[in-house]
């Protein structure tokens, strides 16, 4: 019978020749045999029972000093101790040699068959050990117990308890000590507890050290160090040390993906984590290689071992690395204070929390996670830092694209649909939940703009350092779209950037913003008619083609020469109405003028306005004695009527008439108040008082003149030289403050509103011819659609450039001229 054909003969002959050679026995087949070592002068080599193959003649007929014929009959005595023994070293496995005993008995897949081998390798050792000596009382088995461990929030979690440590093992069931091996048994048992320990487990010989607990997570967190048992060789020792690093990298990330798993810790962690398991999986597909490598290759050896795990190595130290670094930042392995202490800063999320409902966890108000932003950027930094490394930039780019996948769908969600879909508080994004569009009604706009939508700026990947601002601005754009109809968030986004490395990343945020900004234009421009609704505001505050309002200041002088506290506003409401509706009047055609309301200030505008520029710190004096433009050199021209005290104010404020106090109240509707916000209409309401004030004035200034044209006593000409000149000099001053009104009221009419005016036309006109010709293409379009020559924030900051700038230079923001 030929070799090949009868494998179990080879086998046989194999281990029999590696036995009288002396050199290290191996297995040739995938069969389970015996591991054997060499047999020494003062040792019985017991022979394969279970092996009935005929034996081939050897040329060697005496082995270390014994003929042939005496260790058959020596094998033929101790054969019946060998076989009970073997029966009695199966009954009593222990787990800490691969055997992960549950309450049925089952092992966890370690084979039997080799644990036999290298058990029958040693039964030299153990014949004394192993069978008890009469008088002694057998022990009890020892039989561990596997326990259930309570859930957690990560998905993949184990759920069995950790297994007994090897130095619990009872007496009976410890190994020999290595001293009393040959090396090449003592490199067959390493090998043997190698494969083990590579995998998470305790070996014979290789055992944990004892300040590690793997029940505690901080210590599997930091990865356990082993201890080896003495006896060793001190050139395998070598070997098995540089070896066991990968252990302690593979027990740490395998604890690192368990614990960032959990729910708190976010999309992009939860990616990373799946990430790393597919390279453990790969981990561990190598084991098994390995062991295959084992049991069929005769010269796999320690040191084959370690060349076979460099790179393996090298790749688990790098992922080792990164998982200590996010460990220290979420301050699972140290506590970092000053990291803690941030989080009593965010106090709007706080309320936010409490508002919705929530409460907060404990412990939830000095603990930071590190999340979101924060983790691509320690994995942004570490590949800038490890470029020079080929296979760890390689290992860090495969982390990066696929822990920012989760980035990515809600980047282009808030790109493309203008919403946020982020449970876990990752994005650079912020909403305020709180304020809603159902609060505009009150105080349109300007917390809605400002404060729904926010930047969480320690939280910003590298990637969107640059284009941070575009991508708040295109979502906010698109939000408001949506707000109105004009975005069907139902349709799927394709063709869009998945990843980081995408060479389309920048292209995307670029034409989205420009498609986000070329909608809100058309739909405020073009749908929502904006520039007729600052020709109608132009008209009522600014009294452009004022023939209404003059007749409304006629038909309601009677009521607005009151105080303020009691004017009837219903009254004026409806005179107004009734001015508006006139025909012929220029106000009869705007379709607007539903929107004027009449309301009454019980602050006096010059009161205000100092109010407004102390808080601003615009034109401060300058307190220095020494400085000539100092307020007290200004002090002489202070006209007593404005230097009086705060009673003295307040006592003018409630003799206050309706003219003093008339302004008009404007509603706009979302999402013109966007542009038209509470702030600019705040504006228009100084104006308005202003021109009001000077109108009034120049009203009051024309009946003085016709009364000194009707009264007699005005008329007639008196023979008292003096008293015809102080009448002289009156009508000189009531002529030169008349010309004097009228000539600044012109000023800040035709020279200062005007001219500002058609500069602000001109601009918002150029937005609507821009919104027209830019092209409305898909979402992830190409560059060439990107281009954005207006924006509605510089819509925005032009209309309020415009009304700083009328107030400027009609002297209300200057608070000399003020007092």
């Amino acid at each position: 019978m030929s070799t090949s054909a009868n494998p179990r003969g080879t086998t046989y002959n194999d281990r029999r020749n590696a036995a009288t050679s002396g050199a290290k026995p191996r297995v040739a087949s995938s069969r389970p045999a015996t591991r054997e070592r060499p047999i020494s002068s003062g040792e019985v080599q017991p022979d394969d029972s279970a092996s009935n193959a005929p034996q081939k003649p050897n040329a060697a007929h005496r082995v270390n000093g014994y003929s042939r014929n005496t260790i058959e009959r020596q094998t033929a005595r101790i054969r019946s101790q060998v076989t009970t023994k073997e029966s009695l070293q199966v009954r009593k496995k222990s787990p800490v040699k691969g055997y992960a005993l549950d309450g049925n008995g089952i092992d966890n897949g370690r084979p039997v068959s080799r644990e036999l081998d290298r058990r029958s390798s040693l039964v030299g050792a153990q014949t004394t050990a192993a069978v008890p000596k009469k008088g002694k009382v057998n022990l009890p088995p020892w039989k561990p117990q596997a326990a259930l461990i309570p859930p957690t929030t990560a998905p993949l979690a184990a759920r069995i308890s950790f297994p007994p440590l090897a130095s619990l093992l009872p007496e009976q069931l410890q190994p020999p000590p290595l001293k009393q091996l040959s090396p090449n048994a003592q490199e067959a048992a390493i090998l043997d507890d190698l494969l083990f320990v590579l995998m998470g487990f305790e070996g014979q010989y290789i055992r944990y050290a004892d300040s590690y607990d793997p029940s505690v997570e901080k210590d599997r967190l930091a990865g356990p160090t082993f201890r080896i048992l003495p006896g060793l060789d001190p050139s395998l020792r070598d070997l098995t040390i540089s070896i066991l690093k990968m252990a302690t990298y593979y027990i740490s990330i395998e604890a690192f993906v368990e614990v960032q798993s959990r729910e708190e810790f976010g999309a992009i962690n939860h990616a990373l984590c799946a990430s790393i398991r597919k390279l453990l999986k790969d981990y561990l597909v190598l084991i098994a290689q390995l062991e295959n490598q084992l049991i069929t290759n005769e010269s796999f050896s320690l040191h084959v071992l370690h060349l076979h795990t460099m790179p393996t190595s090298h790749m688990m130290f790098q992922i080792y690395t990164l998982a200590q670094e996010i460990l220290k930042k979420n301050a699972l392995l140290e506590e970092d204070l000053d990291d803690s202490l941030d989080g009593l800063d965010d106090v709007d999320n706080i309320l936010e929390q409490l508002r919705e409902g929530g409460e907060l966890a404990p412990g939830g108000m000095s603990k930071t996670i590190c999340k979101g932003g924060n983790v691509l950027r320690l994995l942004t930094d570490r590949l800038s830092y490890m470029s020079g490394d080929p296979a760890a930039r390689t290992l860090l780019q495969t982390l990066l694209r696929d822990a920012s996948r989760p980035y990515m769908t809600m980047l282009n969600e808030w790109l493309h649909h203008g919403g946020i879909k982020d449970p876990h508080a990752e994005f650079l994004i912020k909403e305020q939940k709180s304020i809603r569009r159902e609060k505009l009604e009150e105080d349109f706009t300007d917390e809605y703009w400002e404060k729904r939508y926010t930047i969480r700026d320690a939280d910003v990947p590298p990637q969107l350092e640059a284009v941070k601002d575009k991508v708040l601005l295109a979502g906010k754009y698109l939000n408001v779209v949506r707000e109105c109809g004009g975005v069907d968030i139902s349709t799927a986004v394709h063709d869009v950037p998945k990843s980081f490395d995408d060479p389309r990343f920048l292209d995307n945020i670029n034409s989205a913003y420009a498609h986000a900004n070329s909608s809100l234009l058309n739909l405020l421009l073009t749908t929502h008619a904006l520039p007729a609704r600052l020709q109608s505001m132009k008209h009522y505050f600014f009294l452009d083609h004022s023939d209404f309002f003059t007749y409304f200041l006629d038909l309601s002088a009677s009521e607005l020469k009151k105080p303020f506290r009691h004017v009837n506003v219903s009254k004026l409401q409806s005179l107004l109405d009734l001015v508006l509706r006139q025909p012929g009047s220029i106000a009869a055609q705007d379709p607007f003028k539903e929107d004027v309301k009449v309301q009454m200030n019980d602050v006096g505008l010059t009161k205000f306005l100092m109010g407004v520029v102390n808080v601003r710190g615009i034109d401060q004096d300058n307190n220095d004695p020494n400085d000539p433009s100092s307020s007290t050199v200004a002090e002489k021209y202070r006209t007593p009527a404005t230097a009086t005290t705060a009673a003295s104010t307040t006592e003018e404020d409630n003799t206050m008439t309706g003219f003093e106090s008339l302004e008009f109240k404007f509603s706009v509707p979302f999402p013109l108040s966007l542009v038209i916000s509470s702030k600019t209409v705040l504006r228009y309401q100084i104006l308005f008082r202003y021109l009001l004030s000077m109108r009034h004035l120049e009203g009051l200034l024309v009946n003085s003149w016709e009364e000194h044209n009707k009264v007699l006593s005005w008329t007639h000409r008196s023979k008292n030289p003096r008293l015809e000149m102080w009448k002289r000099r009156a009508w000189t001053l009531r002529s030169r403050m008349l010309v004097f009104v009228q000539q600044f009221t012109y000023y800040c009419t035709a020279e200062v509103i005007e001219p500002n005016w058609q500069r602000l036309m001109a601009r918002v006109n150029g937005s609507r011819q821009d919104s027209s010709t830019t092209p409305q293409g898909p979402p992830g379009g190409s560059a060439s659609s990107s281009k954005v020559n207006r924006t509605v924030d510089e819509l925005m900051e032009d209309h309020v450039d415009f009304l700083d700038t009328c107030l400027k230079e009609c002297m209300l923001m200057n608070s000399r001229l003020l007092r």
